[in-house]
């Protein structure tokens, strides 16, 4: 989500969603493997539409297959603890924009014509990269070729992207594929955040500010004096203050391990438990100031949270192991804080316009996340499972959901770090390519990923897919409601 992330100093299961729905993809299938398309030595395939920058990049012979790429999230402002210029670069695939094109090249191989934006804004940007992409495949369509098939997919913000881009516009996407994506929304994530701060606010910080931030100089002055009180008290294990953190790790059931912290001591789970607390501080802090000012005002609320439903008996005897009766101790302060009211008008906007996935699916889609995601949880696609489920119950979709999860080795050294399966989006190359592959041949053929061919195509020892994971419910008391 950002690199404020790095302040910190201290393979996957599958989910046949609806085995029952038919699938829809016999309009959509099309062997054909040499499609014409106008190359862009006649039509700008890098510019500008309205006000976002995009880059279109074709393969010298064309399956007919367009690929559409949305980036996750690229602060609004340089971030803490570089402060490097931000990013406004178009990103056709994983890592294009930054020089890594080795993905990209793979996909143009394979003849698949990529495409992506940088969006009109940076920041909780998701209304501006929708239009971006529906912009995108307007322009393609008119000036390029007519695609057989249109591929929507992206990480993170970009995942939860894709997913309204896909809801949106079932006449012309042909596949989806949101990856470590944000499919709980922007309401439940930024509440969830909340939770987090607040409780660093009643146990750790008591003069921080949870919103209402005056600049962005304050956002980042609140994040960075909360963090370093966060890391102090972890180290601090007889006076409560490793207690403290294990605790507010657990009410919004983050991982205990990360890119970097296998979580195989004590010592690992808890540097882990403090690495997702900072992230999630950047996320409420930086992300907030950045979401009240588009919104125009404070969207999030703990209101009639009840925190000592969120700790579980396992959770509170391994806070109290560290020190004891501290769970009690803990829950009573939270229940007795002072809670946090949003903004009705600007909580309807962020609703209507930061996204809201209502599980429509229209078109094949398979979901991809780490386990051990210390930035978007994993329970993200519990909540998107859910809604898919309840609009299935009403006949509201066409196609079949997959959900793919990678799971980390059980120890692995701090550097290079985890291979796969913990960490913000941390794929391997091979596990994006095979996701785009299934997808191909879910809506070219018919054939729905499942069983052997999952694991023929992400190999466990190399990817880290794990059949037989499943992710945890989304914390309550947050509601899985669909509109109709």
């Amino acid at each position: 989500m950002g690199r404020w992330r790095t302040v910190v100093i201290v393979g996957a299961a599958t989910v046949l969603a609806a085995c029952s729905t038919p699938s829809s993809t016999s309009r959509e299938r099309d062997v054909s493997r040499d499609v014409a398309f106008t190359g862009c030595d006649v039509v700008k395939c890098s510019d500008t539409i309205n006000g976002a920058p995009y880059e279109i990049v074709m393969p010298s012979r064309w399956n007919g297959t367009l690929l559409i790429y949305s980036h996750g999230y690229r602060g609004a402002q340089p971030e803490p603890p570089s402060f490097e210029p931000v990013s406004t670069t178009p990103e056709p695939a994983p890592g294009w924009g930054s020089g890594i094109k080795g993905l990209g090249q793979a996909l143009l191989n394979q003849g698949y014509a990529i495409a992506g934006s940088a969006y009109a804004s940076n920041g909780w940007a998701v209304a501006d990269g929708v239009r971006a992409d529906e912009d995108l495949h307007s322009f393609f369509v008119d000036n390029i070729g007519t695609p057989s098939r249109v591929y929507v997919w992206g990480d993170s913000l970009g995942g939860l992207i894709t997913e309204q881009v896909a809801e949106r516009n079932p006449d012309w996407v042909s596949g989806a594929a949101p990856l470590c994506g944000v499919l709980a929304g922007v309401l439940p994530n930024y509440d969830l955040a909340l939770d987090v701060s607040y409780a660093v606010k009643m146990l750790i910080d008591p003069d921080m500010k949870l919103t209402g931030y005056t600049s962005y100089e304050d956002a980042v002055k609140t994040l960075t004096v909360a963090s370093k009180k966060v890391i102090a008290a972890a180290s601090d294990t007889t006076g409560g203050g490793t207690a403290k953190v294990m605790f507010i790790a657990s009410l919004v059931d983050a991982p205990h391990q990360t890119q970097r912290f296998d979580g195989a001591t004590l010592t690992s789970q808890v540097s882990g438990y403090t690495e997702a607390i900072i992230t999630a501080l950047g996320f409420g802090t930086l992300g907030r100031y950045d979401v009240e000012r588009r919104y125009d005002g404070n969207i999030s609320s703990n209101e009639g949270v009840d925190y000592a439903a969120r700790i579980s008996e396992s959770d509170a005897a391994l806070v109290d192991a560290v020190t004891p009766n501290a769970s009690a101790t803990f829950t009573a302060q939270l229940q007795a804080g002072v809670r946090v009211v949003a903004d009705p008008a600007a909580r309807s906007a962020a609703l209507a316009e930061g996204g809201d996935p209502q599980g429509q699916v229209h078109a094949p889609t398979i979901t991809m996340h780490t386990a051990a995601d210390p930035l978007v949880i994993v329970q993200n696609e519990s909540f998107f499972r859910a809604r898919y489920r309840a609009q299935q119950a009403k006949g509201n979709v066409q196609a079949d959901l997959v959900q793919l999860f990678t799971v980390a080795p059980a120890a692995y050294p701090a550097t290079p770090g985890a291979p796969f399966g913990a960490g913000h989006c941390n794929f391997t190359p091979e596990s994006r390519l095979a996701v785009i592959s299934l997808l191909d041949q879910w809506v070219r053929e018919g054939i729905v990923p499942t069983g052997g061919l999952l694991t023929t195509e992400l190999p466990p020892t190399q990817t880290g897919y794990e059949p037989l994971y499943e992710p945890g419910p989304w914390p309550e008391p947050a509601a899985v409601a669909t509109r109709s």
